[in-house]
């Protein structure tokens, strides 16, 4: 005859173990989880490296500043795409050539400059005394101002140099000159 459990405790069916595993689980993976967070080795952030800015175009034979845009210094001549055909960025050219216009001064933007727009038009301010300068030292004729600058990106990367130019003409495929512009700078020829 069967007494009962022996020493006072019922046995243990599998239905009661599964039970307890059931709700032991969650609180184990929940001690390994705030465990686990507690000591991973914390990282260290490190800085990104700056953006990698294109290979520098630099248009003149000696120039001043190497800058990934077009910047040439004073005296250079030069075409541009928006003033000739045939060519895809602005290229130096001998002045004894006809070319599209003459870089005549090289000018510094100020900081603060919010979109390409805003950097344009404080572009053609700031040539506008050094074009109206060299306008007075030619022979009559129509001229125009066309600067050069950097466009929103590379400003905000803290490029702020700029030339401004002289030219004949004020589109695609207009009249080219030869020779430099009259002025104090010597002909490369």
């Amino acid at each position: 005859m069967d007494k009962g459990p022996v020493g006072g405790v019922p046995p243990q069916d599998g239905r009661a173990r599964g039970r307890r595993w059931w709700m032991v689980l969650p609180a184990a993976v929940v001690v390994a989880a705030l465990g686990g967070l507690f000591l991973w080795p914390q990282r260290h952030r490190v800085a990104l490296p700056p953006p990698v800015v294109p290979t520098a175009y630099s248009p003149s034979a000696s120039p001043s500043k190497v800058l990934p845009y077009p910047y040439f210094l004073p005296g250079t001549c030069f075409d541009h795409q928006q003033l000739s055909t045939g060519i895809t960025k602005p290229e130096q050219r001998p002045c004894a050539q006809p070319h599209d216009g003459e870089a005549i001064a090289d000018i510094v933007l100020p900081d603060g400059l919010t979109d390409d727009l805003v950097i344009g038009r404080t572009l053609r301010e700031l040539c506008r005394a050094p074009l109206a300068e060299w306008e007075q030292q030619q022979d009559g004729g129509q001229y125009y101002g066309f600067p050069v600058g950097p466009y929103l990106r590379y400003y905000q990367q803290g490029y702020r140099d700029a030339t401004c130019t002289m030219t004949v003409s004020d589109h695609q495929g207009g009249p080219k000159t030869t020779g430099h512009f009259h002025s104090h700078v010597p002909a490369d020829g």
